[in-house]
């Protein structure tokens, strides 16, 4: 899949597609069925399906402090929507001179001219160009104007089903991790690259992998029984384990991080990308009065997660 880095990037070759727009955070069910009516579509006219995403997204650039959690990453959209069918990923760098665009050079200059669109699927509550002035009715008579074929997104969402990345991070909040799973179409998880850390758990009798997280806020914290998976092998390996999400109250009070403790583990995944998936929470992150006290809850969370995988009858442990 073609993934498109700004849009002084696009070629004269790229011209030609059908298009959708959103931020696609979680690529759940409810975008997987406007994907399905985009690659549908690309196939009847025989052109790109294309996908045109944000970064940062729009609410990270003008409200940081309240933007949302991200459940995915750039990277891990990109795989999703791969898997999906989607042929082209356009990645708009969003600052402040892209939001000053007014709507309707957003339609002429980029929609028409550079991307030459065939066909735009959109939420009718979609808002774009300077002061978001551009709404449905514009693109409408846009499409007339211009010969571009136009469908709400609506036409696709899943029956008397309200999924939204919003409510699958209230879910996760909750710890409702089989509602999110539900809406997600899988396992809620978290990818990233093992880094070196301060060697803390090894010093404690637990070693951990530490994750970059690549995200100002993670949308969940505390520990659960997750597997891990190796994505730098292949076929990909599955782990077994139990991970950290949070600030580490007892010995840093640090920004979130990713510690996961591998059950029977010796190898060295340093630099190796990993996908956390999250099977059940077993408790909210605390502060413990010593060393000693945070020891032992890490052996009991260990216990649990163990009791877990055996109820499940997982027992490569």
């Amino acid at each position: 899949m073609q993934l498109i880095r700004g849009i002084n990037n696009i070629r004269p070759d790229d011209h030609g597609c059908v298009l959708t727009i959103g931020n696609f955070d979680g690529v759940h069910l409810g975008h997987r069925r406007v994907i399905e009516a985009l690659v549908s579509k690309a196939r009847v006219l025989n052109c790109a399906a294309a996908v045109m995403v944000f970064e940062p997204q729009p609410q990270e650039l003008f409200a940081p402090e309240t933007a949302p959690a991200r459940l995915t990453r750039l990277r891990d959209k990109y795989n999703l929507l791969k898997m999906l069918g989607v042929d082209r990923v356009i990645c708009v760098n969003f600052n402040r001179k892209f939001s000053g665009i007014t709507a309707t050079d957003f339609i002429a200059q980029l929609l028409v001219n550079k991307l030459g669109i065939k066909h735009l699927i959109i939420g009718d509550d979609f808002r774009f160009g300077k002061n978001r002035q551009g709404n449905f009715a514009l693109l409408k008579q846009a499409s007339s104007k211009f010969c571009f074929g136009l469908s709400d997104t609506a036409s696709y969402k899943l029956a008397d089903c309200r999924i939204s990345s919003t409510a699958i991070r209230k879910a996760l909040e909750q710890d409702k991790l089989h509602d999110a799973a539900q809406m997600l179409g899988r396992q809620y998880s978290i990818t990233g690259r093992v880094v070196h850390g301060d060697k803390r758990g090894r010093e404690l009798g637990f070693p951990t992998a530490n994750v970059l997280l690549k995200r100002r806020v993670s949308p969940v914290s505390g520990v659960y029984v997750v597997n891990i998976l190796n994505h730098s092998i292949e076929p990909i390996a599955t782990l077994y384990g139990v991970a950290n999400i949070g600030s580490r109250p007892t010995v840093a009070g640090i920004r979130q991080q990713l510690e996961v403790h591998i059950f029977n583990f010796n190898g060295n995944l340093y630099g190796q990308a990993v996908e956390i998936v999250l099977l059940e929470k077993l408790r909210c992150e605390q502060r413990f009065a010593s060393l000693n006290e945070l020891t032992t809850q890490i052996a009991l969370d260990c216990q649990q997660a163990k009791s877990y995988f055996k109820v499940h009858n997982i027992q490569k442990y």
